[in-house]
């Protein structure tokens, strides 16, 4: 049996593997900062609404969705219990399923 070529196979291989796992963490690195981009749509979105709060809970919530719209994002809910916002932001459907974030703010407890 000769094995004239076994190395070139075998560094085919291992080329192969080292580009899907790049590509993987690519994807990975991608849905991340997405995440995160979405998840400072709905903290600036939360704060807005619950600084507009004193003047309606149409006007928080609308305020809401002006900042989110401005960031590029879908405003998924928002909703008002007492003092506090809770904001929902929807994303892209991604390799890794729909990208949501949730923020709420409201004046602080102490």
């Amino acid at each position: 049996m000769d094995d004239r070529g076994s190395a070139t196979v075998f560094g085919v291989v291992g080329i192969a593997v080292v580009v899907g796992v790049v590509a993987v963490c690519l994807q990975v690195g991608g849905v991340v900062v997405r995440r995160h981009e979405i998840g400072a749509a709905a903290d600036l979105a939360a704060v807005a609404a619950a600084a507009h709060l004193p003047d309606g809970v149409a006007v928080a919530c609308g305020r809401a969705r002006w900042v989110v719209e401005r960031m590029g994002e879908r405003l998924g809910g928002c909703a008002v219990s007492g003092w506090e916002v809770i904001v929902a932001v929807e994303g892209d459907v991604s390799v890794f399923g729909p990208l949501s974030v949730r923020a709420r703010a409201g004046p602080a407890e102490g």
